[in-house]
């Protein structure tokens, strides 16, 4: 078989370091969630904060050499989605692992953008704001209703698949152990834990963009900040909100043994 450009591309000395700049961005991702988590545990005991990945960047952002560190996570963020890109465009690969590979392209591009936008200064609006700018937006089209509720559907499905990962521990897949040894016990747990607690706070959106489609009102569709309020303000919220923040913690720190152990 006909080795693919994608995969030629990605060998050798530039393929190495591309390699290496695709796992910087896992690590990278690792920080993100590690603060995210202490910034949801933080509202689960009380204090303020916003709990989306714009205010975890401005974070990193006030550190000192803060501007620095945005850029290499610029760096990494972009190389990531580049080698996703790369593998959903790659030959052999069935059509599921190549919209599985376009999803996580756009994600990671995503996250390059805003991560570039704050470096640069100019901030940007919490998760909330997007969100109800993304549904309003939607609303407006023909059939809007149908495609805000479809959104919703597909978080919630996204969710479930996050919860489904963790628990079955189906994430290992995704990891390659060194030769001759088997992955850790921790690592098997924050990633279990790391995997539910991400699909319970993205159930959550999911089902807030689905309530703002029954009920037309675009300001209902909220980001993980307001999945954070809507589960603080459940019956044991609070001890439900810090445990979350501790399952994005965990996630972090299975961000970090992705990079190490991805299968790229």
């Amino acid at each position: 078989m006909t080795q693919s450009h994608s995969s030629t591309a990605r060998t050798g000395k530039t393929g190495a370091a591309w390699e290496k700049a695709a796992r910087a961005g896992y690590a990278v991702s690792g920080v993100l969630h590690l603060i995210l988590g202490f910034i949801v545990a933080k509202i689960g005991f009380g204090s303020g904060g916003e709990a989306d990945q714009s205010s975890a960047l401005s974070n990193i952002g006030e550190a000192p050499l803060g501007n620095v560190l945005l850029w290499v996570a610029v760096v990494a963020f972009a190389a990531l989605a580049a080698w996703q890109v790369a593998d959903a465009l790659r030959g052999g690969n069935d059509t599921k692992d190549r919209v599985k590979a376009a999803g996580k392209a756009a994600l990671y591009a995503a996250l390059a953008f805003t991560t570039a936008s704050i470096a640069l200064g100019s901030g940007g609006s919490n998760g909330d704001s997007k969100s109800q700018g993304f549904a309003t937006s939607l609303m407006s089209a023909p059939a809007g209703r149908i495609l805000v509720g479809a959104v919703g559907v597909g978080i919630i499905v996204g969710a479930a698949y996050h919860v489904r990962k963790g628990w079955t521990k189906k994430f290992l897949e995704d990891l390659k152990p060194t030769p001759g040894r088997e992955l850790s016990k921790a690592v098997r747990s924050v990633g279990s834990i790391g995997y539910v607690a991400k699909g319970v706070a993205l159930g959550v959106v999911g089902v807030l963009f689905t309530y703002a489609a029954v009920t037309a009102d675009p300001d209902k569709a909220k980001g993980l900040d307001g999945a954070v309020e809507s589960l603080l303000g459940a019956p044991g919220g609070a001890v439900i909100v810090v445990l979350v923040g501790i399952g994005f913690a965990a996630y972090g720190l299975y961000s970090f043994a992705r990079a190490r152990y991805a299968r790229m």
